[in-house]
């Protein structure tokens, strides 16, 4: 398993091992020893599964007591994932990273507590997959607007406007937002 250091300190980029024939494919997606080798000794306490069509733009969510960190991956289709450190003290306050995860490049983000976290999917549909490190608590939960000037972020859709929730199209602007000390 490769894990790379992405340019927010504690995101991490992870490319899995796959071994592959014509019957198809292993993976070895979680494994706590591995993880704890490169730093990323977590446990998990919730799997989560979601399935959305093109154009669907999912976040960013983020919990602000009891913050989740995330282990995500798509297993059908693609998105473009992106994560935004909303920790006050941090040198990269507000700024964010994104990649593309699919069912073919397997890769997988490691999003840790104190980020706000996002998808657009850009497949006809998309499986996304994440391990959470606390449960997730409605109560907390938060969302910093998608398409906020001060964050910037590029989602590449090329002009399409997104679906989102009702939840997410009424979401806070980063200035106004909650974020971590």
């Amino acid at each position: 398993m490769k894990i790379v250091d992405t340019t927010l300190p504690g995101v991490k980029l992870i490319e899995p091992r796959v071994f592959g024939d014509d019957r198809g494919f292993f993976l070895e997606s979680w494994n706590a020893n591995s993880f704890a080798d490169a730093g990323l000794d977590v446990d998990f306490v919730q799997d989560n599964h979601s399935r959305s069509a093109k154009g669907v733009l999912r976040g960013l969510h983020y919990q602000l007591d009891n913050p989740q960190g995330k282990l995500v991956r798509v297993t059908a289709g693609r998105v473009f994932d992106v994560a935004v450190d909303l920790r006050r003290s941090s040198l990269h306050f507000g700024r964010w990273v994104g990649y593309e995860l699919s069912a073919e490049n397997k890769a997988m983000l490691w999003v840790p507590p104190g980020f706000g976290h996002g998808f657009v999917v850009l497949s006809d549909t998309a499986d996304f997959l994440y391990k959470c490190t606390t449960f997730y608590d409605p109560a907390n939960e938060r969302a910093i607007r998608w398409d906020d000037p001060d964050v910037g972020i590029d989602w590449h859709l090329d002009g399409t406007a997104p679906q989102l929730s009702a939840k997410d199209a009424a979401a806070s602007r980063f200035a106004e937002a909650e974020v971590f000390a």
